[in-house]
Parts: C-alpha cells; structure tokens; sequence
C-alpha cells in the first residue's frame, strides 16, 4: 500500500506545469505531485502516503486525539520538506484537503487550526457534494472500461469510511443515488466491544448493518441489476488478490476470500496483503459489507477495479472543482427524476429554467453569483412545484420539505438546503429569519438564497399561465427599474398581474423595480 520514495528531479522549466494535492484521509495522509500534458490530463510525477488513525479516533471516540493530530502534523511537513526540494512551494497546494469524516468529530476546527499553525496550510473538508463528484469522476474516468459498465443497468458502490453511497446508471446516465450512513470505520468502531473474530465477527458486522442493508436492498428492488462495481480505500487494496486483470469476481470466490480474510489477524493481513494497520483493521468490515450488498442484490458476480484508490483520489481532486457540462447534466437528470416522482410538470419547470438562465446571463454584473449558483437556480426551477404533490396550499413549504429530505445526486446538504429554500420562496412571503433552515444559515449564504429567489420569482411570474407564453425577453435597466420587455406577446395582462405580487423581492434585494413594458 505504501509505495517506496522515489527519487524525483524535475526540470525547472517544468515547474509551471505542475500541480500538488493532499489528503488527510481516514487511515492516511497523501500527497500527489502532478504534471498536466498537452491535453490538459494530468501525469503522476510522486505520490506519497503515510498512516494516521484518524477514523479510528473519529468513531472510537468523536475526536481526533492530540496524538493523531501531531502525527499528521508531522507527516505534511515531511511532505512539504520534499516539495522544497524539489524548488516548489510548501504552503502553496493546489488542492489540500481532509476527509469527510473530520466532519464527525467533535474537535476538527481545532485540528484544522492546528495544521495551519504549524504547517502555514489552510485545509479544507471535503464535502458530501465533492464527494459524490469524486465517485463520479472515478467512475467516467477510470472504471467505465470494467465490463459492468457495459451493461444496461450498472450499479457502482463506494463503502467509504463512514458511509455507503449507490450510482445507478442505466444505458451510461444516472438514474439514481442513494447514500447509508454505513461505512468500514464507523463499523469497526461500532463492533469492536463485542471481542468477536472470525465468523462470528462477521456475523456481528452484517447484523449491525442489517437496517442499511434493508434499505439498499428496497431501493433497488424495482430494477435488474445487470453489473455491480464495487470500489473503496479497503477493498481496492486487495482487488489484485481477488480478481485478475480487472475480471468479474464470482460471489462464491469473494465469499472464500472474504471467510479466508477474517480468520487472518491484523498482523498477519498486514503482511499478506501489505497494508498499514489502520487499513488492516477495517479490511473485514469492508469485505463482509460489499458481499452483503451483492448477496442482498442477488447477485453471482461482482466487479472490483483493480487501480490504486488514493492515488487516483488525489489526481480526481485536483479535477472535481471543474463542474462539467456532463456533470452538471447528471445532476439536472436527478432533479428531474424527483421532479418527475412528485408529478411536477417538467414543461413549467424547463421554460422557469430557461428564464432565469436569461436573467444570469443578462444581470452579471448586477448579481455576481457563480456558476454553481447558477446550476443550483437551475434545480430549484426544476423542483419549486414538487410540493404540489401533497397539497395546492402552501405547496411552497411542502416542497421545502421534499427537497430537504430528498438525495440530489452531485449536491451536499448545503446546496439542497439552498435549493429548497429557494423553492420556497418562488412564492408568497421572502425570506425571513423566524424560518429555521434560513436563519442557520451564514450571512454569504443567506444572501445567495435572496438572490436566487428573486429571480426565480420574476422568472415564474413570466410563466404564470404554465404555457410558456413568453418566448422572447428584452431587458433595459435604468438606476431605478428593470424594464422587461415580452416581444410576441399582445397581452401580458396576466404576467404583470403576477409580477406584482412577486417582483418585491428583486426590488429589496437589488434596488430595481420590476416593469413589463409593452410590445408597442
């Protein structure tokens, strides 16, 4: 698992060419040096990683304990050190980041603190939208050549450390995502007072996954699943002993290895396998998991990518920050899919979104909002009417309700808070900090959810009638108003009707008074 040193010298001419990326992850700390070629693809030039039991500390004891942080500590400036060497900079990575799991303990501010302290480093943690979109890339990347993925009904799992997220993709497209709070670490933790080995470990680990397992067993239980790809830190660190050349590994020889692993000690999976103790550890939790999922599908095979996870982690990093328009589409294509489950009518819904891309692109420098922010605008046209579903009333506050506690596959809870906040607000009273989800919000973003929503309410005001009437929008802006006007349109009688109630607050929120002129 851990590679030797190797000897690296580089060119200073190659220098502007290079990349770098850490990661604090769950049993280790890594480090990438990166050359990006002609094509804009990145080539590995070093990659180093070192053992740190911070999962370990998470789950056992929701802190990282001062001993796991000061070995962190010392594991960066080894790695900063190298970088000097090397003639690059040591406070300078162009993506350093900690797992998720740091989310969990209860100290990680601390931790955070103090890795900018004694390193010069700020850290980020990764959340669940990235990493949802590291999975992703994985999966477009670097396993869609397994020949799982080339079935018409494909299922990817990740068993990360503390949770299990499921993509199904359905003729290469996402069609679904699910994610447990169900993870090899948290396991670990959880089973360990138990004393258990071997079988009856294993036993002890399905039953305290039992509930998860049921679930992901019942969301999938309308669809065949024709391939199952199953990929995480653990089991990919013994992919090569499971299976040959990325060949489908049957469930009779994954559940011998799988017996055979449990009945090994951590010292002795270590040395077999040549893995750290943190790894070693959370190994059985890892098999047993997966083998339950694929026998819980029914399943007779299984596919494990045999490739180093970290390592490609670390260059996927330095990537996910760039939302594609295929990733952006994926995630569209999910909240269409919720759309479509409520019986939101997908036409208002698209022409919405199309409105409100008008206004983006035609206010910038009014606005400033990101391009996340507006891919975020685009969701809450497609999903502001899901509500309707429970009731006409109030449909707002029902469809805040929907989105809060739905899954939008490439979103992390703030972003679906946002989105259904924006939702809410299409109608009806702004946002006011006596609504819960609104008030704990930071000021930055409270003020993004005022933002979205006061186009979004201009932009639904236009399509007030539900039949896409306004096809064409001339915008003018003077010091005091927007003036909209609606060429094709002879009567705009109803959209100035509905403009009324909702233009208040783009008027609060940016100082212009929305008018519909008309088409003389």
């Amino acid at each position: 698992m851990l590679p030797a040193r190797k000897k690296t010298t580089l060119h200073p001419d190659n220098h502007a060419k290079l990349v770098t990326a850490l990661h604090i992850g769950a049993s280790s700390v890594s480090m990438i040096i990166a050359e990006r070629d002609a094509d804009g693809g990145l080539v590995a030039i070093d990659f180093l990683e070192q053992p740190a039991a911070l999962a370990q500390d998470v789950f056992g004891n929701n802190l990282v304990s001062s001993a796991t942080t000061e070995r962190i500590v010392s594991i960066i400036r080894g790695y900063q050190e190298t970088l000097a060497e090397l003639g690059l900079d040591p406070h300078n990575f162009h993506r350093s980041v900690a797992t998720n799991v740091l989310h969990e303990a209860a100290n990680h501010e601390t931790v955070l603190n103090r890795i900018r302290i004694a390193c010069g480093l700020p850290v980020s943690m990764i959340d669940d939208g990235e990493m949802t979109r590291l999975i992703y890339l994985k999966t477009r990347r670097r396993i869609q050549h397994l020949p799982a993925m080339s079935q018409r009904t494909a299922l990817v799992v990740h068993v990360g450390p503390g949770n299990t997220r499921a993509l199904l993709f359905q003729e290469g497209l996402i069609t679904r995502y699910t994610s447990y709070r169900m993870g090899t670490h948290r396991t670990r933790e959880a089973v360990e007072a138990s004393l258990a080995e071997g079988p009856t470990l294993m036993r002890v680990i399905r039953e305290h996954a039992s509930g998860n397992l049921s679930q992901l067993r019942f969301d999938y239980s309308d669809v065949e699943i024709d391939g199952l790809v199953l990929i995480g830190y653990e089991i990919q660190s013994v992919a090569r002993f499971v299976t040959k050349n990325n060949e489908a590994c049957s469930l009779k020889r994954f559940r011998e290895f799988t017996a055979e692993t449990a009945s090994l000690t951590d010292l002795e999976a270590v040395k077999r396998f040549q893995l750290d103790y943190q790894t070693a550890e959370a190994l059985i939790p890892a098999l047993e998991i997966n083998l339950a999922i694929a026998e819980s599908l029914n399943l007779k095979e299984v596919h494990i990518p045999i490739s180093e996870y970290e390592q490609g982690l670390l260059q996927d990093l330095l990537a996910s920050r760039i939302i594609t328009d295929t990733f952006a589409e994926e995630v569209l294509r999910s909240a269409r899919i919720l759309a479509d489950k409520y019986q939101s009518d997908p036409k208002h819904g698209a022409h919405v979104g199309s409105l409100c891309e008008h206004f983006l692109k035609n206010l910038q420098d009014l606005h400033n909002l990101t391009e996340h922010d507006a891919l975020l605008l685009q969701v809450a046209s497609i999903l502001h009417e899901v509500g309707t579903y429970v009731s006409p009333r109030a449909h707002h506050k029902h469809s805040e309700y929907i989105i809060l506690n739905s899954e939008i596959f490439g979103l992390d809870r703030l972003d679906v808070t946002i989105v259904a906040l924006v939702s809410r607000y299409h109608r009806h009273s702004g946002p006011r900090l006596d609504h819960p989800s609104y008030a704990a919000l930071s000021v930055e973003d409270r003020i993004r959810v005022c933002k979205l929503a006061a186009i979004l309410r201009v932009a639904d005001a236009l399509e007030r009638t539900h039949a896409q009437r306004v096809s064409k929008i001339e915008i003018s802006r003077t010091s005091s108003k927007l003036k909209i006007r609606l060429p094709g349109l002879e009567d705009a009688a109803i959209e100035r009707l509905a403009m009324d109630s909702k233009a208040d607050l783009f008027e609060h929120v940016f100082g212009l008074t929305v008018v519909i002129e008309e088409d003389n």
